[in-house]
């Protein structure tokens, strides 16, 4: 009957995963904010505990973050339109000017307007387009979905967190409470070290995407380092977006400033890749670079860009688990001798 019980139990949870993985990314959240949640509720001594409520400290936090997602996107996206008409008005200039190299390699035989390679280019049937619009309105409100529902059930996991832990904890054997207890510390700790990292990590991106931009002479440079500083939170992906943003910004002005834009940003791609994100994530979360690399490769198999994007986070906690299980293994072995 155990067998069938677990059986049943991790059958019920394949089946669930993808509710799992949103309360998982939400008590991620929770983790890595509790610290901060905590600084903020008991503010000075502890003399003056309690001044602030529980709620109103979460409350404070929540708006500050959505401040600052507010005031990127103001600062991003009225010059990310203008550099967009910018690009859309030179675009017959600059499809004349392809079009004259490659004819004047032979790779073209007669000029052909815009207007006809827009006509000629391959399209699908109208139930596709019709199928593609509804796939993607699908995935929009499914995103928006999810994403309410982990800052709603983040916040709840926030405020109920003492009480949740403290029933958990009737569960567990009172000669291990206090070394789960102790492991518990120290799994918070190292997730809400890995948040502060990936804010480090944005801040050293976005400086040095700015500094090379406005040396180079890129427009609305301060702009690509921004989506630079944003996308440096999403593993693989991110810089990648960060590169192809500023290399469709400098082909405005040159395909030569495209090409040096291009290669400054693949120098810092792999400096971020190789160095700063092992060394930083070493420091800070206390994960060897080695741990570091397997992590990504392996959540990135597992579960594509969420995996990568929770790698580092779940090795830190399974090393404190790893941890505390070799502590109690040799305690009683020496207990044995």
């Amino acid at each position: 009957m155990t067998v069938v019980g677990v059986s049943i139990l991790l059958a019920v949870c394949w089946a669930a995963r993808d509710a799992l993985l949103l309360v998982y990314v939400s008590a991620l959240i929770a983790m890595g904010f509790s610290p901060l949640v905590r600084l903020l509720e008991h503010p000075g001594s502890r003399a003056k505990r309690g001044r602030i409520p529980r709620w109103a400290a979460i409350l404070v936090i929540y708006i500050a973050v959505v401040g600052v997602f507010v005031v990127v996107g103001l600062l991003v996206i009225p010059p990310l339109l203008a550099q967009a008409s910018s690009l859309w008005q030179k675009a017959p200039d600059e499809f004349n000017r392809v079009e004259g190299f490659l004819i004047r390699y032979k790779l073209m035989t007669r000029r052909v307007t815009l207007a006809e390679a827009v006509q000629n280019a391959p399209s699908g049937s109208g139930t596709n387009a019709v199928g593609t619009v509804l796939v993607a309105l699908s995935t929009v409100f499914e995103g928006s979905f999810a994403l309410i529902s982990i800052l709603i059930l983040s916040f709840y996991l926030l405020i109920e967190a003492e009480p949740m832990f403290e029933y958990l904890m009737r569960f567990v054997p009172a000669a291990r409470r206090g070394d789960v207890a102790t492991a518990a510390r120290e799994a918070v700790i190292k997730v809400s070290a890995w948040l502060r990292a990936q804010f480090v990590l944005a801040g050293v991106m976005g400086t040095f995407a700015a500094i090379g931009l406005g040396l180079m002479g890129v427009p609305y440079f301060y702009v690509i380092a921004l989506v630079a500083a944003v996308g440096e939170t999403i593993p693989i992906v991110g810089p990648i977006i960060g590169g192809i943003t500023a290399v469709a910004v400098a082909i405005t002005v040159s395909p030569k400033l495209a090409l040096m834009v291009g290669g400054y940003f693949l120098i810092l791609h792999q400096l971020e890749a190789n160095i700063l994100v092992p060394k930083i994530m070493e420091r800070n979360v206390g994960v060897s670079p080695v741990t570091v690399m397997v992590a990504l490769l392996v959540g990135g198999s597992l579960w594509g860009l969420i995996g990568a994007i929770l790698a580092i986070p779940t090795a830190a906690i399974l090393s404190v688990i790893l941890e505390e299980f070799a502590g109690g293994y040799h305690s009683r072995i020496q207990r044995v001798r």
